[in-house]
Parts: C-alpha cells; sequence; structure tokens
C-alpha cells in the first residue's frame, strides 16, 4: 500500500481521478454504455479518490476493469446494487480503508524510525515523579467525593457581590450530596 500523497511530491496519477484548483482530488467513473458519469466523491488524497474509483470500475466492469491498486480488489467494499447511491456509498467506504491503511502504515513506520520504542504493553513508565511525590499524590484526601464536597462547602465558589438567601429547596439540596447514597 502506497502511502498517502506529499502536497510537496510531483503529482500522482491515478486513473478516474483528478485534482482540483483549490487542492482537492475529485473521482468519477462513466457508466459502460452510456454517456452519463457516476460522482464518485471529493478526497483529501489521491490515493482515497483512486480507492473510490477501483470499487466503481471493478463493480461496474468486473474482471477486465483496469484498477489503480488490483492488490487491494479482495479487500474493497462491494456496491449491494447498480445504483449510483450504492456505488457512491462503497466508494466513499473504500477511500475511508485506504485512509486508515496509510494511517496504520505511517504509524508502524514512526514506531520502527523511533529510538524509544514504547508499546501500550509495556507496563508502567516514569513520568519524572520521584517515589515521595507519587506516594503523595496517591495519598492526597481529595481523590474522594466526600471530600471534594466538604472543600466546596468551605470555599463557596462567588461570581458576582450580590448576596441571596436560600429557598426552602436549596437548603434541603445542601444538606444532602449525591455522595451521600
Amino acid at each position: 500500500m502506497k502511502k498517502l500523497a506529499d502536497p510537496h511530491s510531483p503529482i500522482p496519477s491515478y486513473r478516474g481521478v483528478r485534482k482540483r484548483k483549490w487542492g482537492k482530488w475529485v473521482s468519477e467513473i462513466r457508466e459502460p454504455g452510456k454517456k452519463t458519469r457516476i460522482w464518485l466523491g471529493s478526497y483529501e488524497a489521491p490515493e482515497m479518490a483512486a480507492a473510490a474509483y477501483d470499487v466503481a470500475a471493478l463493480h461496474l466492469k468486473g474482471h477486465r476493469a483496469e484498477l489503480n491498486f488490483p492488490e487491494l480488489a479482495p479487500s474493497l467494499p462491494r456496491p449491494s446494487s447498480f445504483s449510483p447511491e450504492d456505488v457512491q456509498f462503497a466508494a466513499a467506504q473504500a477511500a475511508l480503508h485506504v485512509k486508515s491503511l496509510a494511517a496504520r502504515e505511517a504509524a508502524a513506520a514512526a514506531r520502527a524510525s523511533s529510538p524509544a520504542r514504547v508499546s501500550l504493553n509495556s507496563g508502567p513508565s516514569r513520568v519524572g515523579l520521584s517515589a515521595s511525590e507519587i506516594r503523595e499524590i496517591n495519598e492526597w484526601p481529595m481523590d474522594s467525593p466526600r471530600m471534594w464536597m466538604m472543600e466546596l462547602r468551605e470555599e463557596p465558589l462567588v461570581f458576582s457581590d450580590e448576596t441571596y438567601e436560600l429557598s426552602d429547596w436549596e437548603e434541603v439540596e445542601h444538606q444532602y450530596s449525591i455522595w451521600d447514597l
């Protein structure tokens, strides 16, 4: 699978794909035996538009279709009918599939070239705190909801200089906490 195009590299050429003046890549395909075209969408990368074309070409032309990515043909989504809407939907799915493949490849390449490879399964890692700092954080009493409620009662938030009297409902509301249930 090729990487998504670099905007500074020479313009790649794919069947059924062209670049708009404003930088988006669009894809469309002519319906067999007709003069009409099926609009396959506008995409951020030429490879995405090319995959959209491949889905439509494979569906409309079968094994005779000339594909941009023949190696991806088995993994491409298939439209449920010959309606343009179904072809467009499958084409959009293929474009997203190609984008996710390119993102996975880029992430794998970054992991391979990174000197300090970190895996999600590598266990605990050091973040620059001493053992005493970690112990202090873990023993901090503000971790309990009851402590948060007590702290809020001691130092009420003031948004204006006006004072208000509590209604009966507000007094009841302040007597009980949802954490007491």
